[in-house]
């Protein structure tokens, strides 16, 4: 945790594997106002399996383009709040009752990421910011969630985890990027965020 901690600082490279899948096959969105999200990616020392980050499985909802998918806490800004890092805390408080303020240190920003769903650029960039946890404390999920998930980071970063998601973008098929992690596969953007966040590692 110490190597990781030391590391984040600043903005990240984006994963370039999944940047030129995203580029190549993913029409640029027309008639948007852009729009901006923020997420937190949770990290915490584990002492048995080592790091570990936060994970949530989406609630499935027909109107959600990111039903169902494994993700980081978080959403889009809100006029109330001051900045993004506003908005992650506030996301994380109103989905899974974590206080970061109170149990967490921020460690740093990522990359912001051009969101895209079912094939198409949204308009919306997301902000990733990275918070430690500094001690535990219960998480209790809204309905904007139906699981919560703790996952080793080292598997992921070793590439133990690698595998494939099978997807048709703008009418082609590709194999973009995941994790497989205890039975959830991780991808698309939450993916192309632990590779930002692997990145300062490698």
């Amino acid at each position: 945790m110490a190597l990781l901690r030391g590391r984040i600082s600043g903005r990240v490279p984006r994963s370039a594997m999944s940047d030129a899948v995203i580029t190549q096959v993913v029409p640029e969105a027309t008639g948007f106002v852009q729009r901006r999200a923020a997420v937190a990616a949770i990290v915490r020392e584990h002492e048995v399996v080592g790091p570990q980050v936060l994970f949530i499985r989406r609630a499935e909802h027909p109107n959600d383009p990111w039903s169902g998918h494994m993700a980081f806490p978080g959403g889009r800004e809100e006029p109330s709040d001051a900045d993004l890092l506003q908005t992650a805390i506030r996301e994380t408080r109103e989905e899974v009752s974590l206080d970061l303020i109170e149990n967490a240190t921020l460690l740093g920003r990522l990359d912001e990421l051009p969101a895209v769903a079912r094939g198409k650029r949204t308009g919306l960039t997301i902000a990733p910011f990275v918070f430690e946890l500094t001690r535990d404390a219960p998480l209790h999920f809204n309905y904007e969630v139906s699981e919560v998930l703790w996952a080793p980071l080292g598997p992921m970063f070793r590439g133990e985890l690698a595998t494939v998601f099978p997807y048709e973008i703008a009418g082609q098929k590709v194999e973009l990027p995941a994790h497989e992690v205890q039975g959830r596969i991780v991808w698309g953007l939450t993916h192309r965020m632990l590779e930002s966040l692997f990145a300062l590692l490698r």
